[in-house]
């Protein structure tokens, strides 16, 4: 089996290759960033991609859509920080066939690359048994009714990113980057991108250190 690490964190990189490699015909190939990850993918054709959503440039759910793009068969296991609805749930709507937290067990993890890597689904127990709770006592996510990329844009803004910037690293043209950012302000209700920031901040979408620099 081949699999492909795509993480930024060289440590955590490291662990990951550790822990398989431990295991009996794994190959593994890495990647620090989204464009990596989509140039690696095409060469090697990996059997399963490890994916983490915090990635410079490129953010990890972009580059999850743009590998079922590339290859809807793509068998894709999001590994992250972020055990809230609107990513987990983002996350297997672009195409994701698990998700488990950097707080799991090294079994759970190994049991889920297992299962994804032969076709199956997987999400980390104590995940789905937080979804079905929060499917009860359901609120108001102001951020359930933006698009994967409308997510991505927000989570540029709130790095700093300028809309000339985000043009660019999404591949898309500025006046259309401009045009979804005041589609988003408009479906979240709110008038600057200061305003688009903080939301970003609030629902975790970067860390709350991330949007000091950005544009007002």
């Amino acid at each position: 089996m081949k699999i492909l690490i795509v993480d930024d964190h060289p440590i955590v990189r490291a662990g990951l290759r550790r822990l398989l490699t431990a295991e009996t015909e794994i190959e593994v190939r890495e990647a620090a960033s989204g464009r990596e990850a989509l140039s690696v993918y095409r060469e090697q054709q990996p059997t399963l991609v490890i994916l983490d959503l915090n990635l410079p440039g490129i953010g990890g759910l972009e580059v999850l859509a743009r590998l079922k793009a590339v290859d809807p068969d793509a068998r894709v296991l999001v590994l992250s920080m972020h055990d809230d609805e609107t990513h987990i749930t983002r996350a297997l709507q672009a195409g994701a066939a698990g998700y488990v937290t950097k707080n799991a067990p090294p079994e759970e993890l190994l049991e889920a690359i297992g299962r994804v890597a032969r076709g199956h689904t997987y999400i980390e127990r104590e995940i789905a048994e937080g979804l079905i709770f929060a499917g009860i006592r359901a609120s108001p996510d102001p951020l359930k009714d933006l698009s994967s990329r409308d997510l991505e844009i927000l989570r540029q803004l709130a790095e700093g990113r300028t809309l000339s910037q985000i043009a660019d690293t999404v591949g898309i043209g500025y006046k259309t980057a401009a045009n979804n950012c005041s589609r988003i302000k408009a479906r979240l209700g709110v008038a600057t991108t200061a305003d688009l920031i903080r939301i970003a901040i609030r629902y975790g979408l970067v860390d709350r250190d991330a949007g000091l620099s950005a544009p007002p």
